[in-house]
């Protein structure tokens, strides 16, 4: 295989939408979303997808030859940092509903939001990137600081669970590698 600096990306910019698990799954890298909302600008660190494995070794009597290593437990995750304050990004990150008369929200450190479909997309000049998360939840929030000079962000991980009709965790689209 040839070397082709043309096939190198770059996530420059992109977007990172929520919306209800029977929101209409997008169909493409560029395909329109219904029924999602995006969240606003995201730390210039962007998005960390993480992927963990466990495994377990299954060893014969014979020798202690290694004969099988089977996966034990999965996960994948999405970490950004969300730097808009509105309703949409309030929500995500309490859990709660925002009160739109008095702009109030009451938060329980235990609430989560519930279950929600995400997608975010990547975008590289023409080229798009996008991943479909089904059925995602927002389990892990990290600090929020207020500091002179500096945006106040909403740090959230969002872990994809194993759509039970879809059989996935998580959908990719990169419309570079579209042929058709």
């Amino acid at each position: 295989m040839a070397l082709s600096a043309t096939n190198v990306r770059v996530g420059t910019t992109g977007a990172i939408y929520s919306g209800a698990t029977t929101a209409s799954a997008p169909t493409s890298a560029t395909s329109s979303l219904t029924s999602f909302t995006e969240l606003g600008y995201v730390h210039s660190d962007g998005v960390t997808e993480t992927r963990d494995r466990s495994t377990s070794q299954i060893r014969a009597w014979q020798n202690s030859d290694l004969i099988r290593e089977v996966v034990t437990e999965s996960t994948a995750t999405f970490q950004f940092v969300l730097l808009e304050t509105n309703k949409a990004v309030i929500e995500a990150f309490y859990g709660s509903t925002v009160d739109s008369a008095s702009g109030g929200i009451e938060i329980n450190p235990n609430a989560t939001g519930g279950k929600k479909s995400f997608v975010i997309d990547l975008v590289d000049g023409a080229d798009v990137i996008r991943t479909y998360i089904p059925v995602g939840e927002i389990l892990s929030v990290g600090d929020v600081v207020y500091q002179n000079g500096e945006a106040v962000g909403y740090d959230v991980t969002v872990t994809a669970y194993t759509d039970s009709v879809k059989g996935y965790a998580f959908k990719k689209w990169i419309s570079a590698l579209k042929t058709s």
